[in-house]
């Protein structure tokens, strides 16, 4: 969500925003503990109760398809947890019917694809995840592309949702649970044994297990690398202790992220941007990361050769 539209929104309902989401923008955050966490639980969840109506998700989807073709992207995977929005969207199916048909609505003006991650909540029962593992199957061919797991990894047993995840796994969606960032490689090495992780939200603390690693590596795990949330969220001191040098030279299939740009204030291109800043990357590098990302999504195939030409067209005039 763009910073202007929330302040716009919270205006409209009469919502009293709290100053780290006004005039302490973009917030000062840390995850370091409980409580850290749970301010910035509030604060997601502050910003996104200014959602009201059906006009305000389809506003929010456009302008994320917006703000990635002004970055450049070429495909965009929104995850989402239906069950957070049931009650005021008229249930879980009606929910995931509005995001989908606003999906489609924000690629058709934007020329951007678009797909849809289904994500389960850690802090509620593993049974409501299949519920929600189930929704995402049953929309499988309808712009439903993989299926998370969100929330604080230190809450809750990530092995809990095995059953979720297999009905996922049945219907050949992209397995994507959120895991070694706040935990270390334990983390990790669960969402793999146990969920069956293709991609890892994250995933960036792995590189604390060599061995591990290097089986991420053989496996063909993705990692979504997210420098600006690991800094704001307190899992690194600043932008060049983000071990992305020591990942990529392991050989790691990694997807830089923005995570939340609302909260975190960044947005994709500024990823890029920050971590050439810190660690010198060269143009092929950047290039590099351009194309694993693509290859690590659920893009269709003419989408991921598309991007991968106009990637190889950019480095060529780049000169390097």
């Amino acid at each position: 969500m763009r910073h202007t539209t929330l302040l716009e929104l919270a205006e409209r309902e009469g919502l009293v925003l709290p100053d780290a989401l006004v005039e302490d923008w973009p917030p000062v955050l840390s995850a370091a503990d409980e409580k850290g966490w749970f301010r910035f639980q509030r604060l997601y969840d502050v910003a996104r109760s200014v959602l009201c109506t059906e006009g305000d998700v389809r506003r929010l989807v456009l302008e994320a398809a917006e703000d990635d073709v002004a970055d450049g992207s070429r495909w965009l995977e929104i995850q989402v947890d239906p069950s957070g929005y049931a009650a005021k969207f008229g249930g879980i199916t009606a929910f995931t019917d509005l995001v989908l048909d606003a999906v489609r609505q924000a690629s058709e003006a934007t020329g951007l694809g678009i797909g849809v991650i289904i994500a389960a909540n850690r802090t509620r029962h593993p049974l409501d995840a299949r519920t929600l593992a189930r929704v995402a199957a049953q929309y499988s061919d309808r712009g439903v592309v993989g299926f998370g797991l969100s929330n604080d990894e230190r809450r809750g047993r990530t092995e809990d949702f095995a059953a979720a995840f297999a009905i996922a796994r049945r219907a050949d969606l992209n397995l994507v649970p959120h895991g070694g960032e706040l935990l270390g490689p334990a983390s990790v090495r669960t969402c793999i044994d146990q969920l069956g992780a293709r991609r890892l939200g994250h995933g960036v603390r792995s590189v604390e297990d060599p061995a591990l690693l290097d089986e991420l590596v053989a496996a063909g795990v993705a990692l979504e690398v997210c420098p600006t949330s690991n800094v704001s969220l307190g899992v690194y001191s600043d932008l060049s202790s983000v071990p992305l040098p020591q990942l990529l030279d392991a050989g790691a299939t990694v997807a830089l992220g923005a995570d939340d740009p609302l909260l975190f204030g960044s947005r994709l291109a500024g990823q890029y941007a920050t971590m050439r800043a810190a660690h010198d990357l060269s143009d092929h590098t950047l290039a590099g990361l351009g194309r694993m990302s693509l290859r690590a999504s659920r893009a269709p195939s003419d989408i991921v050769g598309a991007a991968l030409a106009d990637i190889d067209t950019w480095l060529a005039q780049s000169g390097a």
